[in-house]
C-alpha cells in the first residue's frame, strides 16, 4: 500500500478536509501555470488560418470540470470546426481534421512561451492527439479533438440538436456516447455551478477509484466522469448544503456504488420528456439493464430518484426502498412494548399518579417510511385534569420519563439501539431506535397529554360533550389552539388510518417520500403545509377516487399531485368521529364555522379544532408549484410513455 494509500485509510473522518488540502488538490502555483500555458494552446488553435476554420475551443474532462487530482490528471481540448455541418462529418473527416490539427501544433510548437513544459504526441496513424503539460507537481495530459459544433451560439441546445444526434446515431451505427465532445461546454457549465466543498468530495472518491484500479491491477472500473457524476447526484439528493461532512457524503457514493445494479441517475437541465425524440431515447435508455450498508452515518439517497421511475415500476420502488425491513419493524414493536410496560410500571411509583402510555404517529399507523420515520409516546397521566394543564405538570412528568427511560435503558436488553437524546428543555423529551445492522431508525417524542377519550371502546366515536369542551376553549382563547390537543386524541389518529389497504399505506409512504423531497429542495423559501396535511389528502384521493384494494399506483400518486395544485379549493372533512347530525349545538355550529375559513380546509378526523389544512396560501403555493413541475416526469408516464390520467375527485367534502 503506497504512502498516500496509507494517508486515506488511516485518516480519521474529521481530517479528511485536510487530507485533501494536503495530498489531491493541485497547487494552486501549479494550477495557475497550467491555466496559463492552456489558455495560450486554445489561442493557438483558434488563430485563423487557411488550414483550420476553428469556430471555438472548449476545455473539457477533468480539466474542465474542476475536478483535476494531484499529480497525473486528464483533460480534453474540444475543437469546433466551423465547416463541419452535421455529427457524421466529424466521424467521417477525424484523421484528416486531427492531421491539420497536429500540423498546426508542431508549426507553433517552438515558439510557444508556456508557463508549464509542453510535450505532443500523435500515436495510432494519426488516430489521437495529445498534449501533455507538466509541472513540478502536476501533470495534465489533454486529447485534442475534431468535433461538430452543436450549439452554435446558443448557450442551451435546441431540439434539433438532439433529433439530429439520434438520426446521425442511427445511420453512422456508431456506438451511445460517441459524439458527447460536441457537448464539452455543456459538461463543463454543469459542473461549473456546484460548490467548491462537493469538488473536493469528487477528488476523494476519485482518489479512492483510483487506489482499487491499482489494487486490482488495473481491471476496468467505472469511468471516472461517471464516479463525478454519481457524487454530485448523492450530494443533490442528500445533502445540497455547501458546507457538510466529508465522511458522510464519501459513505454515501461508496454505498450507492454498492447498489449499482439500481442505479438510474439523469438530469433534466438540458433535456426532459417534453419532445416526443427525446422522450422515447430515454425511455429506451433507462429501460435498459444497469450496472452490476456502510458503517456510520451517511446521507438518505436512493440509487433511482422518484421522478426517475417509470409508473408502472412505483410498486417495486416502494418495496425496495420506501418500505421499512419487516424485522426491524418487528424488533420496534418489541422494544415499545417493553419501554410502555416499564415506565407504566415504574413512573411515580411512590405517588398516587398513574400514567397510561400509548405509541402513535406513522410506526403506530403502519406508515412508517425505511429511513427518517417520526412517532411518538403520549403519555396520559391521571393527574392532568383538563386540556390546559399547568406548564410545571408537564415537566415534572417529563422529568419522570427521562428518568425512568434512562433505567429502561440500564435495566433492559433491546434488539435495537436505544439513544435518549441530550436534555434540551424541561418540557422537551425525545429518543431514538436504530437498527443494529441496516440504516434504519425511528425517532420518538414524549408528549404528556389529558386523556380526553377515557376508556373509549374500540370503534365508539367520542361523546359530543368531548368535542364541545374542546371547542368552548378554542372560542375562549385569545390565540387560535386549533390542533394543539390532537396528542390527546391519538387514539383515533390511529385508528383511522391502521385499517386501512396495505396498497393505501404505501401510496402515503410514496407521497410521503415526494413531501421529503420538496422539503429539501424548499427548505430555503420556506415552510411547507403539515406533512399529516398531504396524508389525509391522499386517503381522500383514495377513497373519493378509487375504494379498490389494489390501484395503479401512478394514478393515485397523480391524483394527489393534482389535488395539491388545487389548494384554493381544498375543502376536506370526515364524519367518523364527529359530524353536522351530532346533537351538541356547538358541535354542529363550529363545524359551520370551520367550512368558512380559507381554503385549503382539510379537518383532522380525530380533532374538529385541527385545520391541518391550515389557509396559508404561500405554503401550499410553494407545494402546488413544485407538484405542477412533477406532472411531466416519468412516474407519471407508462411503458409506451404516455401520460397516466388521475382518478376524478370533488375538491369538496360532502356531508
Amino acid at each position: 500500500m503506497g504512502s498516500w494509500e496509507s494517508h486515506l485509510y488511516e485518516q480519521p473522518s474529521e481530517k479528511l478536509e485536510e487530507f485533501i488540502q494536503n495530498y489531491l488538490r493541485p497547487s494552486e502555483d501549479c494550477q495557475k501555470d497550467i491555466d496559463q500555458s492552456v489558455d495560450t494552446i486554445c489561442a493557438v488553435l483558434q488563430k485563423s488560418c487557411q488550414s483550420l476554420a476553428v469556430t471555438g475551443v472548449a476545455k473539457g474532462g477533468s480539466y474542465g470540470r474542476r475536478t483535476v487530482l494531484r499529480g497525473n490528471s486528464d483533460g480534453t481540448l474540444v475543437v469546433f470546426f466551423g465547416d463541419l455541418e452535421q455529427f457524421q462529418d466529424q466521424e467521417e473527416r477525424q484523421y484528416e481534421l486531427l492531421g491539420k490539427i497536429w500540423a498546426r501544433m508542431k508549426h507553433c510548437e517552438c515558439t510557444l512561451n508556456l508557463a508549464a513544459k509542453m510535450e505532443l504526441q500523435n500515436t495510432n496513424r494519426s488516430s489521437r492527439v495529445t498534449v501533455q503539460l507538466s509541472t513540478k507537481q502536476q501533470s495534465i495530459t489533454f486529447n485534442v479533438l475534431p468535433a461538430f459544433n452543436a450549439l452554435g451560439l446558443s448557450e442551451k441546445p435546441s431540439l434539433w440538436s438532439y433529433r439530429e444526434l439520434k438520426r446521425s446515431l442511427d445511420m453512422v451505427k456508431a456506438s451511445p456516447g460517441v459524439f458527447s465532445v460536441c457537448f464539452t461546454e455543456l459538461q463543463e457549465k454543469f459542473f461549473s455551478g456546484y460548490p467548491s466543498k462537493l469538488k473536493d468530495l469528487i477528488l476523494l472518491v476519485k482518489y479512492w477509484c483510483q487506489k482499487c484500479q491499482e489494487k486490482l491491477d488495473n481491471s476496468s472500473l467505472l469511468p471516472p466522469y461517471a464516479l463525478e457524476l454519481l457524487t454530485v447526484y448523492a450530494w443533490e439528493q442528500g445533502c445540497g448544503a455547501e458546507d457538510f461532512d466529508m465522511a458522510e457524503g464519501v459513505r454515501t457514493v461508496l454505498s450507492l456504488i454498492k447498489k449499482q445494479e439500481q442505479l438510474c441517475v439523469y438530469w433534466t437541465v438540458n433535456y426532459n420528456f417534453g419532445d416526443e425524440t427525446i422522450r422515447n431515447i430515454l425511455l429506451s435508455q433507462l429501460q435498459a439493464p444497469r450496472q452490476n450498508e456502510s458503517p456510520g452515518p451517511s446521507w438518505n439517497v436512493l440509487p433511482a430518484p422518484l421522478y426517475m421511475t417509470p409508473g408502472h415500476l412505483l410498486d417495486k420502488f416502494i418495496e425496495d426502498f420506501l418500505q421499512p425491513d419487516q424485522t426491524f419493524q418487528d424488533q420496534i414493536k418489541k422494544a415499545l412494548e417493553t419501554i410502555c410496560s416499564f415506565l407504566e410500571e415504574n413512573c411515580f411509583r411512590h405517588s398516587t399518579t398513574k400514567i397510561q402510555v400509548i405509541h402513535g404517529g406513522s410506526t403506530a399507523k403502519g406508515t412508517a417510511l425505511k429511513t427518517g420515520s417520526n412517532a411518538n409516546l403520549v403519555v396520559f397521566a391521571d393527574s392532568l385534569k383538563s386540556y390546559t394543564f399547568p406548564k410545571n405538570e408537564r415537566c415534572n412528568i417529563i422529568k419522570e420519563i427521562h428518568k425512568q427511560l434512562e433505567a429502561c435503558q440500564q435495566k433492559k436488553d433491546f434488539e435495537v439501539k436505544f439513544e435518549i437524546s441530550k436534555w434540551k428543555a424541561p418540557w422537551v423529551l425525545s429518543f431514538t431506535l436504530k437498527s443494529k445492522v441496516l440504516n434504519e431508525s425511528v425517532d420518538f417524542e414524549v408528549l404528556p397529554a389529558f386523556d380526553a377519550l377515557g376508556e373509549l371502546m374500540s370503534g365508539s366515536t367520542p361523546s359530543p360533550r368531548t368535542y364541545a369542551e374542546l371547542i368552548c376553549l378554542y372560542n375562549s382563547s385569545d390565540v387560535s389552539l386549533g390542533g394543539e390537543f390532537s396528542a390527546c386524541f391519538t387514539k383515533l389518529q390511529c385508528s383511522f388510518v391502521h385499517s386501512l389497504p396495505p396498497k393505501l399505506k404505501d401510496l402515503i409512504r410514496l407521497v410521503k417520500h415526494w413531501y421529503k423531497w420538496c422539503e429539501r429542495k424548499l427548505k430555503q423559501k420556506g415552510s411547507l403545509p403539515p406533512k399529516y396535511a398531504l396524508e389525509l389528502l391522499t386517503i381522500y384521493a383514495w377513497e373519493k377516487g378509487s375504494r379498490a384494494q389494489d390501484f395503479d399506483l401512478a394514478e393515485g400518486f397523480r391524483t394527489v399531485l393534482e389535488l395539491v395544485k388545487q389548494y384554493q379549493h381544498l375543502c376536506i372533512f370526515w364524519t367518523v368521529n364527529y359530524s353536522l347530525n351530532d346533537e351538541s349545538e356547538v358541535l354542529r355550529n363550529f363545524l359551520l364555522d370551520q367550512m368558512k375559513r380559507t381554503r385549503p380546509i382539510i379537518l383532522d378526523p380525530a380533532d374538529p379544532t385541527g385545520d391541518v389544512g391550515g389557509g396559508d396560501c404561500w405554503c401550499w403555493h410553494l407545494l402546488a408549484k413544485e407538484a405542477t413541475e412533477w406532472l411531466p416526469s416519468l412516474c407519471f408516464k407508462d411503458k409506451l410513455g404516455c401520460p397516466i390520467q388521475p382518478w376524478k375527485v370533488p375538491t369538496k367534502s360532502s356531508f
